[in-house]
């Protein structure tokens, strides 16, 4: 496995690699890996001649300086997971590599951008369509891999390529969960033991909003949900929404035929979680 530090480095091997017509596969992180991220590494391997796999921890999609200085970064062991995998390459770039000006890319994804995360999270999306835009264009993949937990940001990755015409195609992987349900997150290691025992109560709740849903009035499961989370006390709900799964739109009344998603953002104490689960499917 080789492990590269500069984009001159990576794009080289890139363009190797294509023009011996051979077909990339991409996945992008942030390290902290988890069985999460080996998944769709497992993935993109079963559907491409060779991986390369990214580890930046992207500062400008932070909106908190205290939250970027606490992310977890395990390189050494990151390295050793994806070797033990087969993965191919690990690019592995400093700050200074892939902003060495300061960025000022403004995207507009409309609506996308402006609901649950957007609205708590504002210049989120943009940097992290900065970043993958970066990335696509050093590592030049076919196919890159993004989990389904991060529901809004993989719309936005589409919302993305679609509007750079890039050539890269988007593979959504399911959400990988604990044995008791709790979504796999770099940030669940920040848990403490009393947190990890209650977390699950997040995936516990957005069970019962499906299972209530449509039966109930949106605003009926919202009240619930709130009621749930914010009844525990080592945690505190930010949002729950009902939202169109193309259009992210907040569902006002409940659309028995149409696919919808319930997305959730919690407080557990000062770490933030979040989770997501499709309904009507």
């Amino acid at each position: 496995m080789k492990v590269f530090n500069t984009t001159a480095d990576m794009s080289s091997w890139s363009k190797t690699i294509r023009r011996e017509r051979k077909k990339i596969g991409f996945v992008p992180t942030m390290g902290a890996l988890h069985s999460g991220h080996l998944e769709l590494v497992n993935r993109a391997i079963k559907d491409n001649d060779v991986v390369a796999c990214s580890i930046f921890v992207n500062p400008i999609q932070f909106n908190n300086p205290e939250d970027l200085n606490k992310y977890p970064r395990t390189f050494k062991k990151d390295a050793e997971m994806l070797k033990a995998l087969g993965c191919d390459v690990i690019f592995h770039p400093d700050t200074k590599e892939i902003y060495p000006e300061p960025e000022t890319q403004k995207y507009d994804f409309g609506n996308l951008e402006r609901v649950m995360e957007g609205r708590y999270r504002p210049g989120h999306f943009n940097g992290v369509a900065i970043v993958v835009k970066k990335l696509f264009d050093i590592v030049m993949p076919d196919r890159a891999y993004f989990g389904e937990k991060d529901f809004q940001q993989l719309a936005i990755i589409k919302a993305l390529v679609r509007k750079e015409k890039m050539k890269v195609g988007i593979v959504s992987c399911p959400t990988v969960r604990e044995f008791d349900g709790l979504a796999m997150s770099s940030r669940n290691m920040r848990l403490n033991t009393q947190q990890r025992e209650n977390a699950p109560l997040i995936y516990q709740t957005l069970c019962k909003a499906k299972n209530m849903y449509p039966k109930h009035s949106v605003e009926v499961i919202k009240a619930e949900v709130e009621r749930i989370i914010n009844g525990n006390p080592h945690m505190k709900l930010e949002y729950f929404e009902i939202s169109d799964t193309e259009t992210l739109e907040p569902v006002k009344e409940p659309k028995p035929e149409s696919p919808v998603v319930g997305c959730i953002a919690v407080y557990m104490d000062e770490v933030r979680l979040i989770d997501n689960m499709l309904f009507n499917l």
